[in-house]
């Protein structure tokens, strides 16, 4: 596995939709972003908002697509063209309703779980094989309820416990993006939150 050079951020974009869970994955890099005093900048030929900075010594892009999550590909494909990033390259930061808040996990290749922004980045390269950082945000208890949860926003507390895990997943983007994924899976996936 390769070391990652870009981090894809998923969200759907417009203040309505800012603090809401299906977000959780734009709230990482936004976070990334903060920590190196850098600045999303809209980028027309990325569809989105595109930061460069560095991370323990490695340059990296930072991509939130503001194309709507199920057109998010586009704008993934766009930036892995444009700088030449192969899909193994790349980490795609979601929300992942089958983790509970406070909880993250990173996964590597595999079926898109029905999210529909991981279903068309699949769909625009051509390959399921880039890294995911799973954010947990919970689940509503039923299939009906996931559409109005995801498009909800977390209580205070819930909020709390995912910033959290971003943090934690923060302190072990190093180890992965150099590519030692065992060692930042083994701390991300103890991670329990307080």
């Amino acid at each position: 596995m390769g070391a990652v050079k870009a981090i894809i951020g998923l969200g759907n974009p417009g203040t309505e939709y800012e603090d809401t869970r299906h977000n959780a994955g734009a709230w990482l890099v936004e976070q990334l972003v903060r920590d190196a005093a850098e600045t999303l900048r809209p980028e027309r030929k990325f569809l989105g908002l595109h930061a460069r900075i560095r991370l323990d010594g490695q340059d990296l892009h930072l991509l939130n697509p503001t194309t709507f999550m199920n057109r998010s590909g586009a704008s993934v494909a766009a930036l892995c063209q444009f700088f030449k990033i192969a899909p193994d390259e790349l980490l795609v930061a979601h929300d992942e309703l089958d983790i509970a808040p406070g909880c993250a996990r990173y996964k590597t290749g595999g079926g898109h779980g029905g999210h529909n922004g991981l279903r068309d980045i699949t769909s625009a390269l051509g390959s399921n094989g880039f890294h995911r950082l799973r954010i947990g945000i919970g689940h509503p208890g039923s299939a009906k309820l996931v559409t109005n949860y995801v498009l909800g926003r977390p209580s205070k507390a819930e909020r709390q416990a995912i910033d959290d895990a971003i943090g934690e997943i923060i302190a072990t983007l190093p180890d992965a993006l150099s590519g030692d994924w065992a060692k930042a899976m083994n701390r991300l996936h103890s991670f329990k939150p307080a």
